[in-house]
C-alpha cells in the first residue's frame, strides 16, 4: 500500500472512529459539539501554524545576502517540484533537525536549526531541505490539520460524556449507551485510539516526504546520510521544544523521552535510511 493510499486508509479510519464514539457516547448532539470545538481549535493552528511555529523555535528569517547556500539550494529545489520558494528561517536551536510549516505552498516556511548548520555537510542540508519542501508539496500541513481537528472531536466528546456521567446525565438525553461501563471504557480507548491512528498518519507523511525528496533528487543518499546524523544528534543534545510541535520535525525532537512505537510520530530513523538505501522510493 503506498503512504498516499495508507494515509487515505488512516483518515477514514478516524472519521469513522469518531462517529461511532459519537453515537456510542454522547450521541450525535455530543459529537456534533465536540466536533465543532476541535475543528475550531485545528483551524486556528492550521491557518496560523506558520506563525505559530516560527515564534516558537525563536526562529529568525535570512536573507540571500546573509546565507546564500542557503537560499540557492532551496531555490533550485523549488525551481524542481514547481512550488514557489518557501521563507526560510534558522533557528537557534543547538539540536541539529529543521521543520516546515505553513497553511499551503504559497504560505510556506522552512527553518533550520543552527544545530543543524554546524553538523551536515551542504549536500546533506540539501536532503533535508528537499524532504522538508516535500512536505510542503503534499501538504501535509492541512492532512495533519484535518487528522487533529478529528482527533480532538473524538476527545471532546469522550470529555464531554465524562461529565455527563458525573452529572447524571448519561447518554440517555442524547440517544447514547446506557451502559455505564461500556461508555467508562470508550471514554478512555477512545482517545487514546485516535492518538494512535493520528501517529500513525504523520509517520506514513515521513515516509512519504523521504520517498518525495529522494525522487526529486535522483537519490537518497544525501538524506539518509543526514539522518543518521539527526538522529545522533537528537539522542545526544536536548531540545526545548513544545511536545505538540514535535511532530512537525525531520526526526523527533524529543528523542529522550519518546513513547512507544505505536504513539509515534516519527518511524524509526533505521528503517528511514534502509528505505533510502534500498531504492524503496523509486
Amino acid at each position: 500500500m503506498t503512504n498516499n493510499l495508507k494515509t487515505a486508509v488512516l483518515l477514514a479510519s478516524l472519521g469513522g472512529l469518531c462517529m461511532f464514539i459519537g453515537g456510542t457516547l454522547g450521541g450525535q448532539q455530543g459529537l456534533f459539539i465536540g466536533l465543532l470545538i476541535g475543528l475550531a481549535m485545528a483551524g486556528g493552528s492550521y491557518w496560523f501554524s506558520d506563525k505559530l511555529a516560527i515564534r516558537s523555535a525563536k526562529a529568525v528569517e535570512v536573507t540571500p545576502e546573509q546565507m546564500p547556500q542557503y537560499h540557492s539550494i532551496m531555490n533550485d529545489l523549488a525551481m524542481r517540484a514547481g512550488i514557489p520558494v518557501p521563507r526560510l528561517y534558522v533557528s537557534p536551536n543547538p539540536q541539529p533537525n529543521a521543520f516546515a510549516t505553513g497553511r499551503n505552498p504559497s504560505n510556506a516556511a522552512v527553518c533550520v536549526t543552527e544545530g543543524l548548520l554546524r553538523t551536515l555537510s551542504w549536500e546533506e542540508i540539501q536532503g533535508v531541505l528537499a524532504h522538508e519542501l516535500a512536505h510542503v508539496r503534499n501538504r501535509d500541513i492541512l492532512t495533519g490539520s484535518v487528522a487533529a481537528a478529528v482527533a480532538m472531536g473524538i476527545t471532546f466528546a469522550a470529555s464531554m460524556a465524562r461529565w455527563a456521567m458525573i452529572f447524571g446525565g448519561g447518554g440517555r438525553n442524547g440517544g447514547g449507551n446506557n451502559n455505564p461501563i461500556g461508555a467508562l471504557a470508550m471514554m478512555i480507548l477512545a482517545p487514546l485510539a485516535a492518538g494512535v491512528i493520528q501517529a500513525a498518519i504523520s509517520r506514513s507523511r515521513e515516509y512519504e516526504a523521504d520517498a518525495s525528496a529522494a525522487r526529486l533528487l535522483g537519490n537518497g543518499e544525501s538524506l539518509a546520510r543526514a539522518l543518521e546524523k539527526l538522529e545522533a544528534g537528537a539522542q545526544r543534545i536536548p531540545a526545548d521544544v513544545n511536545p505538540a510541535e514535535a511532530s512537525a520535525y525531520i526526526v523527533n525532537p524529543l528523542r529522550g523521552r519518546q513513547m512507544a512505537n505505536l504513539f509515534s510520530t516519527h518511524p524509526p530513523a533505521a528503517e528511514r535510511i534502509a528505505r533510502l538505501r534500498s531504492n524503496a522510493w523509486v
